[in-house]
């Protein structure tokens, strides 16, 4: 029988409640700290999938080698491995200084900071390797901040607030995908402008392109700075009081297999039925994304029309979405929301189809990336209050980690070989096939609410 004390549904949410009230839990000061933090947790991303496939392809890298390389999206997937060590194992020294959470929150984004500084220095026309590496230590440090970070929010308010919470650090993570986004992009065309003022001819236009990536990475490494600032100003969360542990044998049970085992014993069969929908539930879009920038480089988009249509228009729709999704959480329920999400991600993608045969359309791209994310805000938003449901409080980080893994492992494996397909079928039949992988989730959300109203939930 599932336990769903931390289940938060529409009847718990007070029809009679004041839409000003409802949004006014945006201001609470928990909401702005996941502003910030959610900013410190979306600036890695793209600078390791979406934007590096845009420098990798400029730099004529090919579509196959783009797409393998979007596996280092993986350590995303099995950060579950390492996270029991982030939920119980101290930092010697940081730990008594910062408590838990924040002292693996600080390492983590050290860790992403040092990455990127080793992107900016690395040459994708030299070596692939060197700048693999680094995009791999950026990826484990942004994935291990993300197992702090989460059980951080889930362990700084109720569950009644988790929507909320969930906004506003989808909020801050959208911001710092504009940064990481649109930012770089024209953070690199000043600088690849700067470097051949006064040339007649371009002597070496791979040396000052790379040169003007350097530029832009550094300046996304410096930005993480907002990270370390919100975490040191930030209060630890009480800590959840844990018996003594006596051996080893115990040790392995209660910090290792206790958060699984939890999970099925609490749920039972049922909790195959969540995990199928957790992994299929992002897989349109996840797909989608990593031919996204490779597409509006082969449409012939500069890096200017990219950052400000896909990166400002289209983070600043995620945005509204992002915060529609979270009053919808709080004024329908989770599940009737996710439903909403999941039919507007699947729809949007097929968008994209009308966008192939455009051309060099802005005022199409526009168009579709805008309509595009506002569906993805709201399918995003409503997902992380699902997930966060269904944690126990005592294994917060872990569990929420193993479900953000599931979330992702399928879609980023699948996604691996989206380049070889675009390379065979072309980029229109790619996206009906991105949108067509949908439909088996809106199958698995029907089950997931039939169950939880045949049980009583």
């Amino acid at each position: 029988m599932p336990d769903n004390s931390r289940e938060y549904t529409a009847a718990q949410a007070s029809p009679r409640t004041p839409w000003l009230e409802t949004l006014r839990v945006y201001l609470e000061p928990a909401s702005l700290r996941m502003l910030a933090l959610g900013f410190s947790a979306g600036l890695p991303l793209l600078l390791v999938l979406g934007t590096l496939s845009f420098r990798l392809r400029e730099a004529g890298i090919n579509r196959s080698t783009i797409g393998y390389l979007s596996w280092v999206g993986l350590a995303y997937g099995f950060k579950w491995l390492w996270a029991p060590l982030v939920d119980h194992m101290p930092i010697p020294l940081l730990t008594r200084l910062l408590g838990r959470r924040r002292s693996w929150l600080l390492l983590a984004q050290g860790l992403v900071t040092a990455g990127l500084v080793g992107m900016a220095l690395t040459d994708p026309h030299q070596a692939l390797g060197p700048i693999v590496g680094c995009a791999l230590a950026v990826a484990f440090g942004s994935a291990t901040q993300d197992i702090a970070l989460d059980a951080f929010r889930i362990e700084s308010a109720h569950t009644d607030r988790q929507a909320a919470l969930a906004a506003a650090y989808m909020s801050g993570y959208r911001l710092a995908m504009i940064w990481a986004g649109a930012g770089v992009l024209w953070i690199a065309a000043r600088a690849q402008d700067a470097a051949t003022i006064g040339q007649a001819v371009a002597q070496d236009a791979a040396a000052h392109q790379n040169g003007a990536w350097r530029v832009a990475y550094l300046a996304m490494a410096a930005s993480m700075a907002v990270g370390w600032v919100t975490v040191l100003f930030s209060h630890e969360p009480a800590p959840m009081q844990r018996p003594p542990v006596k051996n080893a044998v115990q040790w392995i049970q209660d910090v290792l297999l206790g958060p699984f085992t939890d999970f099925f014993q609490r749920y039972g069969w049922y909790a195959m039925l969540i995990l199928a929908l957790i992994a299929m539930y992002r897989i349109s879009d996840v797909v989608l994304g990593v031919m996204a920038y490779p597409f509006y480089v082969d449409q012939g988009f500069s890096k200017d029309e990219v950052a400000a249509v896909s990166k400002i228009y289209g983070v600043f729709m995620t945005l509204a979405g992002a915060f529609a999704g979270g009053v919808l959480t709080l004024r329908l329920g989770v599940m009737r929301t996710l439903m909403l999400g999941a039919l507007l991600s699947a729809s949007t993608n097929l968008l994209y189809v009308w966008l192939a045969g455009r051309g060099h359309d802005l005022s199409a791209l526009i168009t579709v990336v805008s309509i595009d994310n506002l569906a993805g805000g709201i399918a995003s938003s409503a997902f992380i209050a699902y997930l966060s449901s269904l944690t126990n409080v005592r294994y917060s980080a872990t569990q929420y980690a193993l479900f953000s893994s599931v979330m992702l492992l399928l879609p980023k494996f699948v996604a691996g070989f989206s380049g070889r397909y675009v390379d065979t079928f072309g980029y229109a039949q790619f996206f009906s096939v991105a949108a067509l992988l949908g439909l088996p989730v809106l199958v698995l959300i029907w089950l997931v609410s039939r169950f939880e109203k045949t049980d009583g939930a």
